[in-house]
């Protein structure tokens, strides 16, 4: 009876470890650090650091992992990350997650080729509908792993686009990103994320 009971509560307790939720209270406590760059909402103001409000916490917690182990490196993230706990980790992204991303306005010249790009791709480069993982509203897809890029900066995203090209960011699954971005023309990158910024749409 008594080996039974034991079982029971380390089963319990293992169950906790591995279901743990961040908490968007203890997370906005935390990310205090953090608003410098990101913005009290995570709504930052500088165009060369993303916006984490509305961002999936399946996809804040994949990125501050990589940024702790060096599977994505950036000078000033990965020292940020490495002292993160894994419950601060978790909580950090309930907060971002809860909050609402503030929409930017896109440049009109870019308009028409980035909505192309965003939702035909580019067949004869063989360059797939950026829509077709990101969703037709941009909100990504978390159970997939694929980030919301709905209102994101136009000069992160580029610069994250770039960075794939380059080889210099390496963290996406079985090389996706770098495949896709491989293909695609530097009008291709600047116009999709000028209209990623500006991606309004009615849910």
């Amino acid at each position: 009876m008594q080996n039974s009971l034991m079982v029971f509560i380390f089963l319990a307790l293992l169950s906790l470890t591995v279901f743990a939720e961040g908490d968007p209270v203890a997370g906005k406590e935390k990310s205090q650090t953090c608003a410098a760059c990101h913005g009290v909402d995570g709504n930052s103001t500088t165009p060369m650091w993303p916006k984490l409000a509305g961002q999936h916490e399946t996809y804040i917690v994949k990125q501050l992992i990589d940024f702790k182990s060096g599977a994505r490196e950036n000078a000033q993230m990965s020292p940020m990350a490495v002292p993160l706990t894994d419950q601060d980790i978790e909580d950090l992204a309930a907060y971002y997650a809860s909050q609402e991303v503030k929409m930017g306005k896109a440049d009109p010249a870019a308009v028409e080729l980035g909505q192309k790009v965003y939702r035909a791709g580019n067949i004869e480069a063989g360059v797939p509908a950026c829509m077709a993982c990101h969703g037709p509203t941009g909100r990504g897809n978390p159970a997939a792993g694929y980030p919301s890029l709905s209102g994101q900066h136009a000069e992160y995203t580029k610069n994250q686009l770039n960075a794939f090209r380059q080889d210099v960011r390496s963290n996406d699954k079985n090389e996706v990103m770098r495949t896709i971005v491989d293909r695609m023309t530097d009008d291709e990158i600047s116009t999709v994320a000028e209209f990623l910024q500006g991606l309004h749409f009615r849910e």
